[in-house]
């Protein structure tokens, strides 16, 4: 870095321009994932990206997130305003270029940003690209500019509007219905869990985000501010705020390795599951990668050559497991990568082979010195991975014996299964249905060609507290394996799952609609997301959606999925209507409920996804946990129907 870059002259300069984007509007998925909800939301997180990296770079410590009253969004931050002067190559604004051209950044200029985050720089420009409307405004050397784009494209060139002792960016965007047509509707919720992450990625940070879509009871905007003091230690608290810990407090290390910034935090709980997250340059890598092989590797090798040396593994009859080690296990790996690789499906692993070593070697020094220091945790967490080899053979059995009756295929399908004709798995899907009598309305009202149908009798086994060999050891998970026809995974990685070999490509939640339909859904979704979550991550669970309401009048009749379509029915339909509220799938008959949830053309069903496996996580061990407090506060929140009594 040249000592100018190191004062931080960020001008014109810097900026580096790859290429053009005339593909952008056309092809979006290609730049932001999806045009659905979750490709709206990156929108959001592609510009905030921009502003963490100059908070990475030491330039920016306040970044303002805003859902104005339109649903368009604000992002403001304090970082040093970008360029505004004209860049030499293109002979336009740096900003202009910035805005409108793919690729176009500081982020590409090694001496501007050591590392930066964001999807893979494709950057603000992909966000303007895919605007209806979007302007820039810089305060920069005291002054004012700013320049409007429509659907990408420039309106006027970069305008200076007055004077300011502010220095930094605000952008402001609103999405382009025609792109998104599916929703524009920004979620609160899901902005304001990214931004809480990135502070604690991030420690010293001040983020914010304001909703000036809803006000709270004193009248004011609904709004929330992140500042992590501790990172990745508060991160590991505020995961595991509603697990036990059974260790004094949060292990973590933050240091260099190999000119590879490393911070790692982790903690043991009562818990059977084990919870491991993994970053690069704040991007949540779900599938892993070296930096998460190297933190395996550290873990096992450090822990079994203290368990080795303290003598406590003498009478154990059997080897210890890498899967032993990682139980009860929660853990926050994050790195920076000055020009990170990443492989696999969804372009979140990380193939960076020098990360591995790096990690490795951080996480044992950090082990080797805590298990030095604190004793009395040290034999808790050998005593923990002891119970855990235990367990583990205890499940063996149990795996095997569901094993032999899914390898047996269409023989050793389970009793209770309604099976389809149809042998095309693409072409195939099975309802998983609450007690018998809705199994049963259910037989009568499928379509036998493609549609199987598994009645689970009463509330399955909670695997939240559950050890591994008693989930499988339970008859209706067992039915739920077998019939889904995929194998259970091997002793080394339990809960990998052979895709190649499922039956059915959608695999459909139907329960009633009431509070104890939604607590045995939330059961059977806790038990893919602990067991099978490569179905979730694959697009094939579903939940369907039964309605609430049928509203008769005379010949005339509608169902409502809700209490307001239900009062738009009865306005329409006038006085005298006569109204039937379902509290079960059995109350309907076979025709109703092919009508109304299982015919294709007319259902709806909601796909189950994954949007942030960290925030999943948390809210399943919460809702399945042994806390009733923040089980209770969360369910006033967010219930749509629930008498709580507990």
């Amino acid at each position: 870095m040249s000592e100018e870059q190191k004062k931080g002259n960020y001008g014109a300069d810097s900026i580096q321009a790859l290429e053009g984007m005339e593909h952008v509007r056309m092809r979006p998925s290609m730049y932001i994932g999806d045009v659905g909800v979750r490709g709206l939301h990156h929108l959001v997180y592609e510009v905030v990206d921009n502003s963490i990296d100059e908070a990475m770079g030491g330039y920016c410590d306040a970044i303002d997130v805003i859902i104005n009253e339109d649903n368009s969004i604000s992002v403001k931050d304090n970082g040093r305003g970008i360029p505004v002067d004209i860049h030499k190559k293109e002979g336009v604004s740096a900003l202009e270029v910035v805005m409108t051209k793919i690729g176009a950044g500081g982020k590409f200029d090694k001496d501007s940003y050591k590392v930066s985050g964001g999807l893979h720089g494709v950057g603000v420009s992909v966000v303007n690209a895919l605007s209806k409307n979007l302007k820039a405004e810089v305060h920069r050397n005291g002054n004012v500019y700013e320049q409007e784009y429509e659907f990408g494209k420039t309106m006027y060139p970069v305008k200076q509007t007055g004077t300011s002792e502010f220095r930094g960016t605000i952008v402001t965007f609103y999405p382009d219905p025609e792109i998104f047509k599916q929703t524009i509707e920004y979620n609160y919720e899901t902005l304001s869990n990214r931004l809480r992450e990135l502070s604690f990625l991030n420690k010293g940070i001040i983020i914010s985000i304001t909703d000036k879509r809803e006000k709270d009871e004193k009248g004011e905007f609904v709004t929330e501010t992140f500042q992590s003091t501790e990172g990745l230690k508060e991160f590991i608290r505020f995961l595991d705020d509603t697990r036990e810990p059974i260790i004094g407090d949060v292990i973590s290390m933050e240091g260099e390795k190999k000119d590879i910034p490393v911070e790692v935090a982790m903690i043991y709980n009562t818990s059977y599951s084990e919870n491991l997250h993994s970053y690069v340059n704040n991007i949540n890598t779900h599938e892993g990668g070296t930096h998460l092989s190297g933190f395996r590797r550290g873990l096992t090798n450090t822990l079994k050559k203290y368990a080795d040396s303290s003598g406590m593994l003498d009478k154990l009859k059997f080897d210890i497991a890498g899967d032993d080690f990682r139980e009860g296990l929660t853990a926050i790996i994050s790195v920076k990568v000055a020009e990170p690789q990443f492989e696999g499906q969804t372009k979140t692993k990380l193939g960076n082979r020098e990360v591995t070593s790096a990690v490795s070697q951080a996480v044992s020094e950090m082990l080797e010195n805590y298990l030095e220091e604190n004793p009395n945790d040290a034999k808790t967490i050998v005593q923990k991975v002891i119970l855990a080899a235990q367990a583990r053979h205890a499940a063996r059995k149990a795996r095997e014996m569901v094993q032999r009756k899914t390898v047996m295929g269409g023989m050793g399908l389970p009793g209770k299964l309604s099976d389809c004709s149809e042998q095309d798995p693409e072409k195939c899907e099975v309802f998983l249905v609450e007690g018998d009598s809705a199994g049963g309305t259910a037989k009568q009202g499928r379509d036998r060609n493609f549609q199987a149908i598994l009645p689970l009798r009463g509330k399955i086994l909670n695997v939240e507290k559950a050890m591994q060999h008693k989930v499988f050891e339970n008859e209706e998970i067992r039915n739920i394996f077998t019939a889904l026809g995929v194998s259970i995974g091997t002793e080394e990685d339990s809960k990998a799952l052979n895709l190649e070999k499922l039956r059915y490509h959608k695999i459909v939640i139907m329960c009633d609609a009431d509070v104890d339909g939604s607590h045995i859904s939330t059961l059977i979704l806790t038990f893919f997301f602990r067991y099978m979550k490569d179905l979730i991550e694959a697009g094939h669970v579903f939940i369907a959606t039964p309605p609430l309401y049928l509203v008769k009048k005379g010949a005339k009749k509608k169902y409502a999925w809700s209490d307001e379509e239900r009062e738009e029915i009865q306005k329409e339909f006038g006085e005298g209507c006569k109204i039937q509220r379902y509290k079960g799938l059995g109350e309907m008959n076979a025709e109703q409920l092919w009508d109304t949830t299982m015919k294709p053309s007319d259902r709806t069903l909601r796909q189950v996804v994954i949007d942030n496996g960290v925030e999943a996580d948390r809210v399943f061990s919460m809702l399945m946990g042994d806390e009733v407090p923040p089980r209770r506060e969360f369910i006033e929140k967010n219930a749509v129907y629930a008498n709580i009594d507990a």
